[in-house]
């Protein structure tokens, strides 16, 4: 059996994928909206998250292979961290990285 492979289309970085699903122009907006939004606040928590991270390893002068260790993870997971590359974690693993140090997260709902 062989596997179909063969590219048939493409979308654009920035395109709107509801319009190209064959949404109406308006409810393809209103959910390019949403999930754009979406999208952003998970952005805007894992940046909180990582500076709690970043800040509790400053405050103990800890070296980022030192951390990595304390936080069962890589040095090179720590230093993403650091630098704040959220699109490479989700929002479980760095609850789970806090929590192993001693801050567990508790959530609030506005």
């Amino acid at each position: 059996m062989k596997i179909d492979t063969e590219i048939r289309h493409v979308t654009k970085p920035g395109a709107n994928l509801f319009l190209e699903l064959g949404f109406t122009p308006d409810e393809a907006k209103r959910l390019h909206g949403a999930s754009r939004k979406q999208i952003n606040d998970a952005r805007l928590l894992k940046q909180q998250l990582m500076e709690e991270l970043s800040v509790w390893i400053v405050k103990h002068h800890l070296k980022q292979a030192e951390a990595a260790e304390i936080l069962m993870v890589s040095r090179p997971r720590v230093s993403d961290v650091i630098n704040k590359k959220t699109a490479k974690f989700t929002i479980d693993t760095l609850v789970e990285m806090l929590s192993r140090v001693g801050k567990p997260v508790k959530l609030a709902i506005g």
